[in-house]
């Protein structure tokens, strides 16, 4: 579901973070565990958000009208397509950078520096690597027909390769320097409270780099059979495997220096296997080849999962009259495209400054969602009336908007909107909205689930459970029975023809009511 970070550029993933922690002062080690705890805790959240998804096999797109409304869940949903397109461009922009490196190891004239370029100088492009990006572009679109179900076997060849030729990577710039390089053997440039707060940075910049399939992880372990099929793969998964990816980007930059003396270290591994180009013969130049169409497979499994079927999901949730998810996958490529997002990724500070701050408003959406199951309905959830948009649906609050999520919601922004302000503009803020907002993902998660559980104490919403309670496929046929003049008062669990309903209660007499309420 995430992409191979060593095919990412500076600023961007998980080498782009390790690399800003050392070149910002901290050790190659103090950076690396970083990223190991700022995944880590990733993983937790993905799980957490990711069971709702298994449990009940529904996609984030009805798991946030539980908590945010019928119709209120449609605002979160668009952001998250939003942001899904933007991403299958930018990861579309770095795989047509894989494209150029293969290309040229067979075309040593497809060079960018000698093919005539028709964009402008300030377009962040040229028109090789334009041309490069168009051809991935166009290669993906076939992977976006197929069905979620059968773009497993493509995961499948990706999971054997791309860590192959990312270990092959590995050696070969260790062999090629000689040893690891002087970055291993540097300390780090700061000290107390400056070092503290750099390795905060650097593990919530981990977790930020994933705030997006925190948010909808539930779009893929709805497939899970169970709900541990969809935890232990990704606890552990996550920060290993990020982990493993970080350690040899960092080796890899280091020995960059032995390779060619006299440089700066070349954070993008990408920059580096062209450099290879320039300085090899055939032999080396098919090396490049194999690892740069690994890194390119590793770029198309990031857009298929993470972005296009993440889109497709949303966008259907929409306009489901007219969209299904292959269409929206083919939506979210057009808007990508159009987008063009090398512009957005010509100044990498600005890239990672954007994308950082675009998880306070993920963050928020997330502290929603996991109040909500967790704490408010502790795991209850009726499937049916989720796809209810009658007034009696437990799920329509009001006017279909559920006003404790948007006021939990606008919280978590508003607690790190100052210290946002001061990181886009470089303006004077003060120093406590600074230090809230390296911590953004955590103070938004906090504020808006804390805000939306008091909310929900204040003001009860239907549907809940006084234990915890999750129905999943333990019951075949879950519904709520509501009386039109106390909708929203109780539940239960039963089939779709309510006997007689009790006046006082709202509940369907005769039925069992053990564990539901209204939360209050």
């Amino acid at each position: 579901m995430t992409s191979n970070p060593l095919s990412q550029p500076e600023g961007s993933g998980v080498h782009g973070i390790s690399s800003a922690s050392i070149v910002n002062g901290l050790s190659w080690w103090q950076a690396w565990l970083s990223v190991w705890i700022g995944y880590s805790i990733a993983g937790a959240f993905v799980c957490t958000t990711g069971r709702i998804g298994a449990t009940y096999h529904i996609g984030f797109p009805v798991v946030n009208r539980a908590s945010f409304g019928i119709w209120g869940s449609l605002w979160p949903v668009l952001n998250r397509a939003v942001l899904a397109a933007f991403w299958y461009g930018v990861q579309a922009y770095i795989g047509g950078h894989c494209v150029y490196l293969m290309i040229r190891s067979i075309w040593l004239s497809w060079d960018r520096t000698t093919i005539p370029n028709t964009f402008p100088a300030n377009s962040g492009t040229t028109t090789a690597d334009y041309a490069s990006f168009f051809i991935f572009w166009l290669v993906s679109l076939p992977a976006i027909w197929f069905p979620v179900h059968k773009v497993r076997h493509l995961f499948t060849v990706k999971a054997y390769f791309v860590p192959t030729a990312g270990i092959a990577f590995f050696i070969w710039a260790l062999v090629r320097a000689g040893g690891p390089g002087p970055i291993i053997n540097q300390p780090a440039k700061l000290q107390g409270s400056e070092l503290a707060w750099e390795f905060v940075k650097g593990v919530l910049s981990s977790i930020a780099n994933f705030a997006t399939l925190i948010v909808n992880d539930p779009d893929f372990s709805r497939f899970a059979g169970k709900p541990r099929d969809a935890l232990w793969s990704q606890l552990f998964t996550i920060p290993i495997g990020f982990a493993v990816t970080c350690f040899v980007g960092i080796f890899v930059s280091s020995s960059s220096v032995i390779i060619y003396p006299g440089s700066e270290p070349i954070w993008d591994p990408l920059d580096l296997l062209e450099r290879f180009i320039d300085d090899g013969g055939s032999a080396q130049r098919f090396g490049v080849f194999v690892i740069a169409f690994a890194f390119a497979l590793a770029q198309l499994g990031t857009n298929i999962a993470a972005n296009s079927i993440s889109a497709g999901t949303d966008f259907t949730a929409l306009l489901p009259r007219f969209i299904n998810i292959r269409r929206g996958g083919y939506l979210c490529a057009a808007i990508g495209l159009a987008l063009c997002p090398y512009q957005f990724l010509s100044s990498s500070n600005n890239f990672e400054t954007y994308l950082s701050a675009y998880s306070v408003f993920l963050s928020s959406i997330a502290g929603v969602m996991v109040s909500d199951y967790y704490f408010v309905r502790r795991g209850y959830l009726g499937i049916k009336e989720l796809y209810d948009p009658r007034r009696s649906s437990p799920y329509y609050f009001t006017f279909g908007i559920n006003w404790r999520a948007y006021a939990g919601y606008i919280a978590g922004i508003l607690i790190n909107v100052v210290g946002f302000v001061g990181a886009v503009n470089g303006g004077n803020v003060p120093i406590g909205a600074t230090y809230i907002y390296n911590v953004n993902f955590f103070a938004g998660f906090i504020v808006a689930a804390l805000t939306y559980w008091v909310c929900c104490k204040l003001s009860p919403v239907p549907a809940c459970s006084d234990t915890w309670l999750e129905v999943g496929d333990q019951i075949d046929d879950v519904t709520l029975a509501y009386n039109d003049d106390t909708s929203g008062a109780g539940s239960i669990a039963g089939s779709d023809r309510p006997g007689k309903i009790d006046e006082e209660t709202g509940l369907d007499e005769g039925k069992s009511t053990t564990g539901y309420r209204t939360m209050g």
